[in-house]
């Protein structure tokens, strides 16, 4: 970053903004000051008012109290529209994209270029669409069928959005969250960009390692409340941390203190096409597996074998070393096989639903007294879930949906554990949970696995894998590398292992 263009005055700053909603003080009296040319990380559980705060930024809230400025001009947020001609720049997680559009259209929604009687200028529209892609080194041009793109590709579009105006402020909301290790490469030198033209920039992640590898000043909150601004390059992942949720974590590599039981499930040379191949692997009860690998390697698309959603074309699997076909989820329910799947909002819940009928759903049919679903055994199962993994909800009305990431990852996991699975396959089970809600995730796994369960946790997370897991798979272009303890495996040896480099050939 050149020092001429860091300007000591801020791009924008909140002062004192208060939020009220019926029984729920959302945000109280929270600050946060943006300076030109920085990138400035906003962190905080779920639930602390990062989006609360946000929302009243981008004009979707009004605020109880307080003031917005925009180059210490107070404004008044009053739609996402006037926040964008205010200069304040949104790139959302959750994708709000026109699949049947093309990524031109989609990028200059609301303002396509037009030429005499107001027809669409399709070259300028094309032309002005390229330049803004070719920034992004994406593989795919201004007339793709947003539908037609991968979920990766689809945010890089959102991110092309924000760079068709001149923004004094661009909002990142957890924008890693579906990119390859390459993208995310490709996200961070165009935020370079944005900073070297002066532009202020808010992140918002759960990712520590990003935070600490591209961020100029750290804001938090916590409750609601503003709990101070740290500068990134004179703090640690722990005084962050403290702040965020006021305790520390449990940060050490996994050591199980309990005995490990029979195989529950064994995997001999499965293979499923290109997707992977000649698989060997085996999980005991009371043992939590850990897979890791990069995007690709094929760890999920076990994962989807092994519930049925994909049809292996090769090898064997056994329950308690019997030899089973799953050839659907329904086989996979019956034997004691549950997947708790990586996109928990798209996969494992049905968001408008509340949490009673989410977590009884596979099992209706079972619940039923004569042509009703019985309600009190509905409540009975989410009772007991509720209580035994501290879900975190007023009740079982609660609309899902109205949950922290947190909360909807364990209720994900108590429908699952209501079937009496044998074995659970968690599929990236912190994706997009603070760290606070990540640490209580990985103690319930741990807790799982001592109750007897046998545990796959697939993870794209390295201090994830290493933290929870008794055995870690370590999978490559589809087929496992190496299985290494939690006593033998070093970082070294498992990037090398998940970047196909055999033992002994690292240079």
């Amino acid at each position: 970053m050149t020092d001429d263009v860091r300007d000591p005055r801020p791009v924008l700053r909140l002062e004192g903004i208060v939020k009220t909603f019926p029984g729920v003080r959302a945000l109280d009296g929270v600050a946060l000051s943006v300076l030109a040319g920085e990138v400035h990380a906003l962190m905080g559980e779920n639930g602390a008012g990062k989006s609360t705060l946000m929302k009243v930024l981008g004009g979707l809230h009004q605020p109880d109290e307080g003031t917005i400025y925009i180059a210490e001009r107070p404004v008044k947020m009053t739609s996402p529209m006037h926040a964008k001609a205010e200069g304040v720049v949104f790139i959302h997680q959750e994708l709000s994209l026109a699949d049947e559009l093309t990524v031109a259209e989609n990028i200059f929604l609301g303002a396509l270029p037009r030429k005499s009687l107001g027809r669409v200028d399709w070259a300028r529209l094309y032309g002005d669409t390229d330049r803004i892609l070719s920034r992004l080194n994406v593989g795919f041009d201004a007339k793709t069928r947003v539908g037609d793109l991968s979920i990766a590709n689809q945010q890089m579009v959102e991110i092309a959005r924000a760079l068709t105006v001149d923004p004094r402020a661009v909002i990142f909301d957890e924008p890693t969250a579906s990119l390859t290790d390459a993208e995310k490469v490709v996200l961070f030198e165009v935020i370079a960009d944005l900073q070297a033209r002066g532009v202020g920039v808010i992140y918002i992640s759960h990712r520590m390692e990003e935070i600490f590898r591209i961020t100029d000043r750290i804001t938090v909150l916590r409750d609601g409340q503003y709990r101070g601004t740290l500068n990134t390059a004179e703090t640690n992942e722990e005084e962050v941390t403290q702040l965020m949720i006021g305790r520390s974590l449990d940060l050490s590599r996994n050591a199980s203190h309990h005995e490990l039981g029979e195989i529950a499930l064994e995997v001999r040379g499965l293979s499923c096409g290109k997707l992977f191949h000649d698989v060997d692997f085996h999980v005991r009860r009371g043992e939590v597996l850990g897979f890791y690998g990069l995007v690709g390697a094929g760890r999920t698309e076990i994962a989807e074998t092994l519930f049925g959603l994909r049809e292996p074309s090769a090898g064997e699997i056994l329950l308690n070393g019997e030899s089973v076909r799953i050839a659907s989820p329904q086989d996979a329910i019956a034997r004691g096989i549950s997947l708790v799947p990586e996109d928990r909002k798209g996969q494992g819940l049905v968001l408008g639903m509340n949490c009673r009928d989410n977590m009884t759903l596979p099992q209706v049919g079972a619940l039923r007294s004569g042509p009703f679903v019985s309600g009190g055994a509905e409540v009975e199962i989410f009772d007991k879930y509720h209580k035994k993994l501290d879900i975190r909800t007023p009740g079982w009305r609660q609309t899902v949906g109205n949950l922290s990431g947190g909360n909807q990852q364990k209720i994900v996991i108590g429908k699952w554990l209501s079937m009496h699975p044998e074995v659970l396959i968690v599929d990236e089970p912190t994706r997009g949970i603070d760290v606070g809600s990540k640490s209580e995730i990985h103690n319930l796994i741990r807790d799982l696995a001592a109750q007897g369960y046998a545990v796959i946790v697939i993870s794209s997370e390295m201090p994830e894998v290493l933290h929870v897991s008794d055995r870690i798979v370590a999978m490559f272009s589809g087929q496992v590398m190496r299985t290494f303890t939690s006593e033998e495996v070093t970082e070294d040896s498992l990037i090398q292992a998940i970047s196909g480099i055999e033992p002994g050939r690292a240079a």
